[in-house]
C-alpha cells in the first residue's frame, strides 16, 4: 500500500504564498541545473491552434532531491471569454528512489504562476540595477500581478506602469496593484513611452508579434521576458537582443527554440549554435551578470522543469507542516 498525498488548490495557496522563500526555492533551482547533473528533458509541447490552445509537459529529476515533478500545464488564451481562467493544470511528485506515486497537486496552474513570478524574481535580483526602483509591465493578466509582486520583494520599486492592449483591464490591473503593493501604479497607453521611463520591464504576454522595440530601450534598464515559450511567440523585437549588454537564457537549448532567442536566430542576428551562460551559471557565480549601471540585460524565461520539481517538493514540504491535504491509500 502506498499513500499518495492529494492537495486542492486552496491547500496549496495556504501553504505557498509568493514569499522570498518561495523566489528563494526557485533560485536554488536554477542552481542546481547549471550543476550540470539534472536531468531534464526537452519539453513536450502540444498547440491547439483552433481553440488558441496549448499544453506543455515538463520535468526534471534533481540528484538531492527524494521526489521529482511531472507537470502538465495547459494554456487557453480564449478561457477569460469564456469565464475560465486561461492557464489550469497539474503536477505529479514521485519517489526518486522507487517511481512510485507520492503526491497529486491539484493547484490549476497556481504553483506554474508562483515559480514562473519567482523566476522573474531571481532574474531581476541577478541582473537588475539594485537601485531599480521604477517597472513597466507589459500585459495585465495573472502573471503581470505576480510578476510585479515579486519583483518588489527583490528591488525597490515605488512606481509602475502597466501596458495592455485592453486599456481598460490594464486600469483595472493598476488599481489593484497599487492597492496590494501600496506604491504607485498606472496604466499606460503608449508602450513606448512606458517602457523607456522604467528600469525595469517585464513582458507577460502570448504575443506572436513584438510588443517591445530594440529603440525604446536605454542604458541601465533591465527586460524580463516570460511569455515567448512556444514557437510561434515572439515579445521582443529581435534586435533587442542585439542592442542588450547582456542576454541570458533561462536554459539555452529551450531559448534556442522557443525563447526570444528564437526569433534573433531566425532573422539572422545569431548562429543557431550561438553560447550565452544561462540565469543558473550567474546565480552560481560561474559568470558575471550585470557590469555596470549602463548595462542593459535581458532574461528569456521559457520556464524549466527543474523549477516545477523545486516549487513541486516544496509545497509538499510546507503542507506536511501544515498538516493539510487529503491521504489517499492506493
Amino acid at each position: 500500500m502506498v499513500d499518495i498525498n492529494i492537495l486542492t488548490e486552496a491547500d496549496l495557496r495556504a501553504a505557498v504564498p509568493l514569499d522570498l522563500d518561495a523566489i528563494d526555492c526557485v533560485e536554488q533551482g536554477f542552481a542546481a541545473l547549471a550543476g550540470g547533473e539534472v536531468v531534464m528533458p526537452p519539453i513536450l509541447s502540444l498547440e491547439v491552434a483552433k481553440y488558441n490552445g496549448e499544453v506543455d509537459v515538463k520535468t526534471a529529476y534533481v540528484p538531492g532531491i527524494d521526489s521529482f515533478a511531472v507537470k502538465i500545464s495547459p494554456g487557453f488564451f480564449d478561457n477569460p471569454k469564456l469565464g475560465l481562467p486561461s492557464t489550469s493544470g497539474l503536477m505529479v511528485l514521485f519517489s526518486s528512489r522507487t517511481g512510485m506515486v507520492e503526491a497529486l497537486l491539484l493547484d490549476n496552474g497556481y504553483l506554474t504562476d508562483v515559480r514562473t513570478a519567482a523566476a522573474g524574481a531571481v532574474a531581476a535580483r541577478h541582473l537588475a540595477r539594485e537601485d531599480a526602483s521604477s517597472a513597466c509591465v507589459i500585459g495585465a493578466g495573472t502573471q503581470a500581478r505576480l510578476q510585479l509582486q515579486a519583483l518588489c520583494l527583490v528591488r525597490p520599486i515605488t512606481q509602475a506602469s502597466i501596458w495592455a492592449r485592453d486599456l481598460e483591464k490594464a486600469e483595472a490591473t493598476a488599481r489593484a496593484l497599487q492597492d496590494q503593493l501600496g506604491i504607485q501604479v498606472t496604466a499606460s497607453s503608449d508602450a513606448a513611452t512606458a517602457i523607456s521611463e522604467a528600469d525595469v520591464i517585464v513582458t507577460t504576454t502570448p504575443a506572436r508579434s513584438p510588443v517591445l522595440q530594440a529603440d525604446w530601450l536605454r542604458p541601465g534598464q533591465h527586460v524580463t521576458a516570460m511569455g515567448s515559450d512556444q514557437h510561434n511567440k515572439n515579445e521582443l523585437d529581435p534586435a533587442c537582443i542585439e542592442r542588450a549588454d547582456l542576454y541570458v537564457p533561462d536554459r539555452l537549448s529551450q531559448t534556442r527554440s522557443l525563447g526570444e532567442l528564437r526569433s534573433a536566430i531566425e532573422a539572422g542576428l545569431f548562429s543557431q549554435d550561438v553560447k550565452f551562460s544561462e540565469l543558473g551559471d550567474i546565480v552560481n557565480g560561474k559568470s558575471l551578470g550585470r557590469v555596470s549601471d549602463r548595462d542593459i540585460t535581458i532574461a528569456d524565461l521559457t520556464g524549466t522543469g527543474v523549477q516545477d520539481t523545486a516549487i513541486a517538493t516544496y509545497a509538499r514540504k510546507r503542507a506536511a507542516a501544515l498538516k493539510t491535504g487529503t491521504i489517499f491509500r492506493n
